[in-house]
């Protein structure tokens, strides 16, 4: 039900479906934020209501430093708070057994299973948003800086041909 327009909060440990969900996101017209998994409820809980995301990707759990961090716990209390979130999805990480809400949580695998996989991209503005990148909050309230399609696209291709001096023959 993501439509062009809303917004969705990534919060994954390191896989590679954080890949996938933010470029599903870019096909169908949805802003995403990705919030680093190891942040704190209180943290996932401002960054979703400063978005005013209306989905979370998130996992069961995710593995760090030897140790599961329950990502799933950790975004049913942050999102307690979040007024606008109406659904999650989770990644089966760790196979750790998770609360689920009906209706509003539902499992990745279920989810994918359920889309239309040759569904064409959305054509979008150049100033149409693609994602929002946080700060890390160490001076209060997290400040988020809205990156667009045109430019962010601009500006991965002018770093590839001026940073990295990358010409057409080169491998």
């Amino acid at each position: 039900g993501v439509r062009a327009g809303d917004r969705v909060a990534i919060y994954m440990g390191m896989v590679p479906e954080v890949a996938i969900a933010m470029l599903a996101c870019a096909r169908i017209g949805a802003v995403h934020t990705v919030i680093f998994g190891g942040f704190a409820a209180e943290a996932v809980r401002d960054r979703v209501n400063d978005a005013k995301a209306s989905l979370v990707v998130t996992c069961d759990g995710a593995f760090r430093r030897g140790q599961v961090t329950p990502l799933k716990g950790i975004v049913d209390t942050a999102i307690a708070q979040c007024p606008s979130v109406r659904h999650v999805v989770v990644f089966k990480r760790t196979g750790e057994r998770v609360n689920m809400e009906p209706g509003r949580d539902h499992y990745w695998n279920e989810v994918i299973e359920a889309v239309n996989a040759s569904s064409p991209p959305l054509p979008v503005e150049s100033e149409h948003p693609l994602f929002i990148l946080y700060t890390s909050g160490t001076t209060g309230k997290p400040k988020g800086v809205v990156h667009t399609t045109g430019g962010y696209m601009v500006g991965s291709y002018l770093t590839t041909k001026y940073v990295f001096d990358l010409h057409e023959n080169d491998t």
